[in-house]
């Protein structure tokens, strides 16, 4: 199945397609509650000190919440981010991909889900991080990326000598 190409602001205000994001690369696209949930925060160390490898690595990373551009972009610049917050404070995808989160009612966040996506936007793995144990491990991101830039890539594997 392919994931939906929506369109948001990103971090500086400025409407990126989300395919535009994956840009021909495997990417990882994570739907976050927002800045203030510490799940989210130590998740995000994770990723911030994983960054490199994937950047690379050509893989990309897409990281979406229902928080303002300067929220995401303030959250992104205090953890060193570089990849792209997109923000949706309207909630326009929240229902549509069946992403809100039912039990805070106060803040009305995205459900915590992750993705990693070939560059088509067809959906490799799905992870649940509404508990933080459901979030995928750096290692698991890059078993999928692996397995994304071995089928993309005919020079990958080394030819008998």
């Amino acid at each position: 199945e392919r994931f939906p190409d929506i369109e948001l602001p990103d971090h500086a205000g400025n409407i990126r397609r989300l395919s535009e994001l994956v840009g021909g690369d495997p990417a990882f696209v994570n739907f976050f509650r927002g800045y203030w949930c510490p799940k989210e925060q130590a998740f995000f160390r994770l990723l911030s000190a994983f960054q490199s490898e994937v950047e690379v690595a050509y893989a990309r990373i897409v990281s979406i919440s229902v928080d303002l551009p300067e929220v995401n972009s303030a959250f992104r610049a205090g953890l060193g981010a570089r990849w792209t917050f997109l923000s949706d404070p309207e909630r326009r995808y929240l229902d549509k991909l069946e992403l809100g989160e039912t039990t805070d009612t106060l803040n009305h966040p995205y459900w915590p889900a992750s993705f990693t996506l070939a560059p088509d936007m067809t959906i490799q793995s799905a992870f649940n991080g509404y508990w933080f144990w459901g979030r995928p491990t750096m290692e698991e991101l890059r078993r999928d990326f692996r397995t994304i830039t071995r089928e993309l890539r005919t020079d990958w594997e080394v030819s008998a000598p």
